[in-house]
């Protein structure tokens, strides 16, 4: 049985009276969205009914706003959201949609069986194989590409995916190859990078996934990320910014100055080793501060001092630079706690 609750997390909302956007802890139900001003209020700020609820994504609203979608409810009234960083936004895209096809059919919310949609074979493991794939050493190499005046960053191509699984001995021919890769790309495992890919997601083709040079995926739990350039300008990045990135997201974070809690949009990367933090209503032109983490120490804390009790509570981490200057953290849930204390701490020892 799939819970009540879907998908929860920090997202940045636009106001329905005021035009301001603030971040909001967004909770998906299998009927609603729910948004709250703090993780740890009781009840809600708002409610969304999902019912004949309409999906816009990519919503394009916004021109200085990108990773923006938009649920329009029965009554006509639109709600935008905006998510962090690409995986995140079609992480809730998917599911949210998932959930009004549900209410639309009478069904109680289950995440599409692939199995049955494209009919694998029962002795297929999908997240064994998502494994395999992301091996460092025997796996899909993550690389640069270079598509459309855009660099995506940790991707690869359609047709490297078919080579692999061939080579591998997971598919016997192309085809075979191509229902595997679609399996994939229908449970998450894979994500759709460029036009070409997220085009042939949302048609209704029986085979999503393009075995093609041209169309351009990443696995679900990378460091993918895209830019624009222009190849007319020649743009200076500072040092600190070169390196790629590892991860990022929302934490919440402690200020040095008036020790008050607030939701920092956090991006990790390494070589070199920093990890920048952002206003999540804001753009990523200027962070509000960086933490060169060569030499520094992570670790799990049960409670940060100057801190009261009611403003925070469990999931909370520790950064100590080598030149002795505390961060103090909090992640929503211990799992997202214990996946950035081993990336910071890999990034740490491994980034210059």
């Amino acid at each position: 049985m799939e819970p009540n609750i879907i998908r929860e997390g920090y997202l940045v909302k636009k106001g329905t009276v005021l035009n301001s956007w603030k971040v909001v802890w967004v909770v998906l139900a299998d009927d609603a969205i729910e948004f709250f001003k703090k993780k740890t209020d009781s009840s809600p700020k708002g409610m969304i009914p999902l019912k004949e609820a309409v999906l816009t994504n990519p919503c394009q609203d916004f021109s200085k706003r990108t990773l923006v979608f938009k649920v329009t409810t029965e009554k006509k009234q639109d709600h935008f959201f905006q998510a962090t960083h690409l995986e995140e936004r079609e992480a809730w895209v998917k599911d949210i949609k998932r959930a009004i096809t549900c209410l639309q059919g009478g069904k109680k919310f289950a995440r599409k069986s692939t199995r049955r949609s494209i009919r694998l074979p029962e002795s297929v493991n999908l997240s064994e194989l998502y494994v395999l794939m992301k091996d460092q050493d025997t796996g899909i190499k993550e690389m640069k590409l270079e598509k459309d005046k855009k660099l995506f960053n940790h991707c690869f191509t359609g047709d490297t995916v078919i080579d692999w699984l061939i080579s591998q001995g997971k598919a016997r021919n192309r085809s075979e190859g191509v229902m595997l890769a679609t399996g994939l790309l229908n449970e998450g495992y894979l994500q759709p990078a460029g036009e070409l890919s997220k085009a042939a997601v949302e048609s209704s083709a029986e085979s999503a996934f393009l075995d093609q040079p041209d169309a351009l995926y990443y696995f679900a739990e990378s460091g993918f990320f895209c830019e624009g350039y222009s190849s007319d300008e020649d743009v200076l990045v500072k040092e600190e910014f070169r390196g790629a990135i590892v991860k990022q997201g929302c934490l919440m974070k402690q200020g040095h100055r008036r020790k008050n809690w607030k939701v920092r949009k956090f991006i990790l990367r390494d070589d070199p080793a920093y990890i920048h933090y952002y206003d999540p209503t804001k753009g990523e032109e200027d962070p509000l501060g960086s933490i060169h983490l060569r030499g520094s120490v992570v670790t799990a804390v049960d409670y940060v001092p100057d801190a009261k009790r009611h403003d925070i509570e469990g999931n909370l981490f520790e950064i100590i630079t080598s030149d002795e200057i505390h961060y103090y953290l909090q992640a929503a849930t211990a799992e997202e706690r214990n996946d950035w204390i081993k990336a910071i701490q890999v990034v740490s020892k491994s980034g210059k």
